[in-house]
């Protein structure tokens, strides 16, 4: 079984088609994406209809949860920025209605299931510990070890800090995918990020192998 594995797209319906061509390409069985579906790119409504379409196994990021249950009345921006992003947060929900809204409330921070091998994906926007709270590159293993939680699975497929690798920390296998929709490397010529991140693993009796991707976007592409 070949696995695309996504996270943290942002509402980026271009970067979205660049990975999925690629991906096509290659072939897949599912998709699951680890969070951060539809904020706070430009196109949010088009990619939660590309997810749902291709029945993408779905979980919630931070962004995903403060789309569904922030109360704007209540947060008092501190910089232009936080207005900015306010605003666009305001924007985001009306291009998307109340049951896309309501939709991104119920989805589960976790999604669990065997591979041929007898081990245990899980799928998560951050960590066990905390789905909001995320693993990232430059951690010592014991900082991502206290993440882990009593049962984290054999394979923990996250997101949310943009940046993918492939550790193994205490017998688990972690694969932060990255980002999609705003993956570091610079911004220019505007044309925005310059490439969006995608893992694909290959599951089978024999094991978990992965290989991770990153598609230029833009001029790059």
């Amino acid at each position: 079984m070949r696995l695309l594995c996504l996270s943290d797209i942002h509402g980026r319906a271009d970067a979205l088609s660049a990975v999925l061509a690629v991906a096509e390409r290659r072939g897949y069985s599912k998709i699951l994406v680890a969070g951060d579906l539809c904020f706070p790119g430009p196109d949010p409504l088009e990619t939660w209809r590309r997810l749902t379409q291709m029945q993408a196994i779905l979980v919630q990021g931070t962004g995903d949860r403060a789309l569904a249950t922030l109360d704007i009345s209540k947060v008092v921006p501190k910089s232009p920025y936080e207005r900015s992003r306010l605003e666009r947060l305001s924007e985001v929900r009306t291009e998307l209605g109340q049951l896309i809204l309501a939709r991104l409330g119920r989805l589960p921070t976790t999604h669990r299931m065997n591979l041929e091998d007898g081990s245990e994906l899980l799928l998560v926007h951050g960590s066990p510990v905390d789905p909001f709270e995320p693993f990232c590159h430059d951690m010592t293993d014991e900082e991502m070890a206290a993440l882990l939680g009593d049962d984290p699975a054999d394979v923990i497929v996250c997101g949310g800090s943009h940046v993918p690798f492939d550790r193994m920390v205490q017998g688990v296998r972690i694969v932060n995918v990255g980002s999609v929709g705003e993956a570091p490397g610079g911004e220019g010529a505007g044309q925005g990020f310059s490439h969006a991140d995608v893992t694909l693993l290959e599951t089978s009796i024999a094991g978990v192998e992965v290989e991770q991707i990153a598609v230029p976007l833009g001029k790059a592409a």
